[in-house]
């Protein structure tokens, strides 16, 4: 799947979130349209309190739900997220966050991933949901 997207001009970098995942540390450790895994380091993605920064966890959330929807749109078709919610239910100060997204839904225009984040011991940090629209290259 690599190959074919980066024969296309697709970044195969773009599967751990391009040049903003990688300022994040985001790595994705699995992948398909059905269930996506990254994890993303807690330093350096600190709000000034030393709690991991929400926008941190939206990011790693959209990138895991996008890839997705990526995979489920398959070649010659990309996704762009139209809606992310995200609650943010303790936080984090140290090690990794994981993210694991699930799909809800995957039609032929748009999918919906549920996105769980948390911490090292497995307390959830954050829940969110994001849908892509599903287009042609």
């Amino acid at each position: 799947m690599l190959d074919h997207f980066a024969k296309l001009g697709v970044d195969p970098a773009t599967f751990s979130g391009g040049r903003l995942g990688d300022k994040l540390g985001i790595r994705i450790v699995e992948a398909s349209g059905d269930r996506v895994v990254g994890t993303m380091p807690v330093d350096g993605n600190q709000q000034p309190y030393g709690l991991l920064h929400g926008g941190a966890s939206a990011a790693l959330a959209e990138t895991l739900g996008s890839v997705g929807a990526m995979l489920h749109a398959g070649p010659g078709r990309y996704a762009v997220g139209v809606d992310l919610n995200a609650t943010h239910h303790r936080s984090a100060t140290s090690g990794l966050v994981t993210g694991v997204a699930t799909a809800v839904f995957k039609g032929r225009t748009a999918a919906t991933y549920e996105i769980a984040i948390t911490d090292d011991t497995g307390k959830r940090v954050t829940s969110c949901r994001l849908t892509c629209m599903l287009r042609d290259l």
